[in-house]
């Protein structure tokens, strides 16, 4: 049976760490603030917010929230996003995705200051990524990495398959998992034999988005597993990409969901905004 790695555990110990450079800052007559806008009302992204918001509260970092109505234009939002730029209370600047259909995400992105991105998803900041020379770092791909390091899990030449190919996940995944020395594959709705390369991976961090996808027949017996997924099954209740129940029996370490890789994104959305201050 598989270790089960504590996303909350640890998301906590990390928290207490950035809550001590939060008051070490704030000592020092430095401000610490994160603007997160949401536009419209999606369920999912309000709770993402409050979330958000509850963390912030948690390590004291002042939380600035912009709710616009679904209506709001291109213009207006990337009106709000430049105001923010110039705000010295503002350390990270966060836009809640996805925004509504008339809206250019790129657009609003490639609009918020490259220091203030605390997601990561600048162009500036995704290039800085891929020479391995960057202040922030996409918060979920990030959070596995601290995962990895609390469980003193290696990445060095071990095989590591990401199966998705995002710029929120599979791509930085890749990125961070190759500076740690790992030996990357990135696999993908075209890969051919997907299990005969999900079979040959150390490490596999699943990031589909669908339900179940990974089953045990395509896991390595004592790979490390990461499931990234968040799903509703059949019954509604929430589940990952990875068949937990089966895999779990073959896997050296697995991530649960929820509860394993969930709470770390969160932490560190907070860690990228504490950096901001810091550089």
């Amino acid at each position: 049976m598989a270790i089960i790695i504590d996303g909350k555990e640890v998301a906590k110990e990390k928290r207490e760490q950035i809550k001590k450079r939060v008051a070490e800052l704030k000592a020092e007559g430095k401000s610490v603030g994160l603007a997160v806008i949401i536009v419209g009302e999606n369920p999912a992204s309000r709770v993402y917010v409050n979330n958000k918001k509850k963390g912030c509260l948690e390590v004291g970092i002042e939380s600035f929230e912009y709710a616009l109505p679904e209506s709001t234009t291109e213009e207006e939002l990337k009106t709000l996003v430049k105001k923010l730029n110039n705000d010295d209370r503002v350390n990270g600047i966060l836009c809640q995705l996805p925004l509504p259909k008339h809206i250019n995400e790129d657009a609003v992105i490639n609009t918020i200051s490259p220091e203030k991105d605390v997601d990561a998803f600048h162009p500036q900041n995704v290039g800085h990524i891929m020479i391995g020379d960057y202040t922030f770092l996409p918060c979920t791909p990030a959070g596995i990495m601290e995962m990895l390091k609390f469980y003193n899990i290696s990445v060095s030449g071990k095989k590591c398959v990401v199966i998705g190919r995002s710029n929120i996940v599979g791509k930085p995944m890749a990125m961070l998992l190759l500076k740690e020395n790992g030996t990357v594959e990135i696999c993908h709705s075209r890969t051919e034999n997907l299990k005969e390369e999900t079979l040959s991976a150390d490490i596999l961090v699943a990031a589909v988005g669908k339900t179940r996808f990974v089953t045990e027949d395509m896991v390595k017996q004592g790979a490390v597993v990461i499931d990234v997924g968040m799903n509703r099954d059949e019954d509604g209740k929430l589940c990952g990409d990875v068949d937990f129940n089966n895999v779990e029996k073959k896997a050296s370490y697995i991530t649960p969901v929820p509860g394993g890789v969930g709470p770390m994104t969160i932490t560190m959305l907070l860690e990228n905004t504490v950096r901001a201050v810091e550089k």
